[in-house]
């Protein structure tokens, strides 16, 4: 009786963190509703609290399904290494369920401290395979030792993020060339 139970409980919480999911996607974070979660799931709102004390985290566990650090690439060089990272994220921001997530996350970790221990999370994991790559590059000496990695890295993200969510200007080849051009120039002047 107990493995019923248990596979019961398994679908009413895999039911929720897709509809919790689903609404992440449709409106961002403000978007989301106990009562709407509850209705199109179909599991009490009293079960959904029993799983998750506070609409918080709920949140937090629908998030972490957001998407995952890529692996840093080791082609060898810097510039080669970002062009990797940086087409791939270029990709994601403009179809990735996450990015049009993200701003409501960010808005959102402006007020409550469990989202932005959510949002520092989400980030650190995004960001990790840029500055594996940008500290390979310094060990290889592509990356003069006084350059702070995590100011390497705004180099490169920074003009995307910039484009996706503010100018809305295409991400495109040639923004990405020189973009990556003008972060490993940057990277290996003095």
């Amino acid at each position: 009786m107990a493995r019923t139970a248990d596979k019961r409980v398994e679908r009413s919480k895999a039911a929720v963190l897709a509809e919790t999911y689903r609404q992440l996607t449709r409106s961002g974070i403000s978007g989301v509703s106990i009562d709407e979660v509850s209705r199109v799931s179909g599991v009490s709102k009293t079960t959904i609290y029993r799983h998750w004390p506070s609409r918080s985290a709920l949140l937090i566990d629908a998030c972490s399904k957001l998407g995952h650090a890529s692996q840093p690439p080791d082609t060898g060089t810097l510039r080669a290494d970002l062009h990797a990272l940086v087409t791939k994220l270029g990709e994601q921001l403009q179809s990735a369920a996450w990015a049009t997530v993200y701003p409501s996350i960010v808005d959102a970790a402006e007020r409550e401290a469990e989202i932005a221990a959510l949002q520092t999370g989400l980030h650190m994991a995004f960001m990790a395979p840029f500055h594996a790559v940008v500290e390979r590059a310094r060990d290889r000496g592509e990356v003069q030792p006084e350059k702070p990695t995590p100011d390497v890295v705004a180099a490169v993200v920074g003009p995307l993020f910039y484009r996706r969510w503010f100018s809305k200007e295409p991400i495109d080849e040639r923004f990405i060339e020189a973009t990556i051009h003008a972060a490993v120039e940057a990277a290996r002047s003095r």
